[in-house]
């Protein structure tokens, strides 16, 4: 068995942020596929069994189990010593970050994704709200890069890992992303980091429909 188990599914870009983690520290990890779209995580022996709150990824290590991408971030960057901290300065701006990107830039994004590709629910005042306020999101972040490689000065930091989780998914969300230069210049960037892959290559199942 390796070391470390993440339960994932290739469509989630909270578990990719982790996945992309694991993969970059050369970790000895596998993939357990959690079948979200027929309903696992709402059946109630997978919460008793994996993760009370319903959600990937979940990620076991050393006779822990552990929820939520962030703070499986962090777990990793103390436990690699790789894309931590360096002070406690640099770990408030990363947590800083992390926290606009659940709150918003993953938030936003990941909900009309959903809404509008996966479950193609066609345009709607609730994908048309998404839309707006993820692109505001991309506005902030986009200007932030401007003037640094990444986004807690120029070295990259879980803080990149955990907005990385959902700019390298390939469904059309109708908003033009490629406008968005630094942001673009910034996962470039993260392409090139030793390691990387993109979320299909790294967690198994099938590209949705866009």
């Amino acid at each position: 068995m390796s070391e470390f188990r993440l339960h994932c599914f290739a469509d989630s870009g909270n578990a990719y942020k982790v996945a992309l983690m694991l993969e970059l520290t050369g970790q000895d990890w596998e993939a357990v596929f959690v079948d979200f779209f027929n309903g696992q995580t709402r059946q109630q022996d997978w919460r008793d069994a994996v993760n009370d709150q319903g959600e990937v990824p979940v990620l076991e290590h050393a006779g822990k189990r552990l929820t939520q991408s962030a703070l499986i971030l962090e777990y990793l960057a103390e436990h690699t010593g790789r894309f931590e901290a360096r002070n406690e300065e640099e770990r408030r701006e990363i947590w800083r970050w992390m926290l606009f990107d659940n709150h918003k830039f993953t938030s936003y994004y990941a909900t009309l994704r959903f809404l509008y590709c996966l479950k193609q629910s066609g345009e709607t005042q609730v994908t048309g709200f998404l839309r707006e306020r993820a692109t505001a999101a991309y506005g902030i972040v986009n200007a932030h890069l401007a003037d640094r490689s990444f986004m807690v000065g120029e070295r990259p930091t879980i803080a990149d890992l955990s907005l990385a989780g959902y700019v390298f998914m390939p469904e059309d969300t109708g908003i033009t992303l490629k406008t968005f230069s630094h942001i673009e210049a910034w996962k470039a960037r993260l392409r090139a980091l030793p390691g990387w892959k993109p979320p299909y290559e790294l967690m198994p199942g099938e590209v949705a429909a866009s």
